[in-house]
């Protein structure tokens, strides 16, 4: 057999796609059933319950693609829409109570979800729109969500604080050992005021790093440091034992006081109450 030595240029003008089709057994059979709906669906309790009664399976699949969310993300919407449930969020409940499991789903804005999607007169723009969202978007989400809210925080301490360090590691109480932060005012190395921003809202596995990062910082920071704690995301409802030790630790005193974005007027007037205190 003859000898080849081959090099990167010509392997490389050889190369071509690799032909792949995205549906299989699963798709084709949502795709199924999704023909078999009439276009002008409308988006009632009594038309979904009639779908989920005939195939809880895809219809709840039919849900999820009407929120965009990936199946990891809509596990935690089911848990967050029904934390109070003795039953789940599943089809469990649903047998158990149609009406109320449909309701509770138009309550969390389903309905408004399905008519944007009804009535909506959809171009070539907005399909690749979808394509992004679903590829470059999809990876990138979690990062927005989380630098929306530290933008939301910074907001409200730069109108008080001329002074302050963001996402840096700060001074600990051993003037060597140090942990992460998100805000340290007036600076890292004199931190009078140390503000942690957590978002979720995909995944629960980072909510148990969340707690990690805390205690991190109840433990390295002085004593005199005024720590305060903003989160949100509708993950927590999902995750309520980690919650309550966020909780548990500012009820003995560790945190100053834990936040969402809906008290935006208490951080302000505390951050404004400590400048004063603290001459900051």
């Amino acid at each position: 057999m003859e000898r080849h030595i081959q090099d990167r240029k010509e392997l490389i003008s050889k190369l071509s796609e690799v032909k792949t089709d995205w549906n299989d057994a699963f798709s084709n059979k949502f795709l199924g059933f999704l023909n078999d709906l009439p276009e002008d669906i409308i988006s009632e309790n009594t038309v979904l319950r009639k779908i989920l009664d005939e195939d809880y399976n895809n219809g709840m699949l039919l849900l999820r693609l009407a929120f965009g969310q990936s199946k990891d993300e809509f596990a935690i919407t089911l848990k967050s829409i029904f934390f109070d449930s003795q039953l789940g969020s599943g089809i469990k409940f649903y047998k158990y109570d149609p009406d109320e499991y449909i309701e509770k789903l138009f309550e969390f804005g389903l309905g408004e979800k399905l008519k944007t999607l009804i009535f909506r007169k959809y171009t070539w723009k907005d399909i690749l729109i979808e394509r992004l969202k679903g590829g470059r978007g999809s990876a990138i989400k979690g990062q927005t969500r989380g630098r929306n809210l530290e933008d939301f925080v910074e907001a409200l301490v730069k109108q008080l604080y001329t002074s302050y360090d963001t996402r840096v590691s700060f001074i600990g109480k051993d003037g060597e050992k140090k942990a992460k932060a998100d805000f340290c005012i007036p600076s890292k190395d004199q931190p009078n005021i140390i503000v942690e921003v957590k978002a979720y809202g995909a995944t629960g596995s980072k909510q148990t790093d969340v707690i990690g990062d805390i205690e991190k910082i109840i433990k390295e920071k002085r004593s005199d440091t005024t720590f305060l704690l903003v989160t949100d995301g509708v993950t927590w409802k999902s995750r309520l034992s980690d919650f309550e030790k966020l909780i548990g630790y500012q009820n003995q005193g560790y945190i100053y006081r834990i936040y969402t974005q809906a008290m935006s007027t208490e951080l302000f007037a505390d951050l404004k109450q400590l400048r004063a205190e603290m001459n900051i």
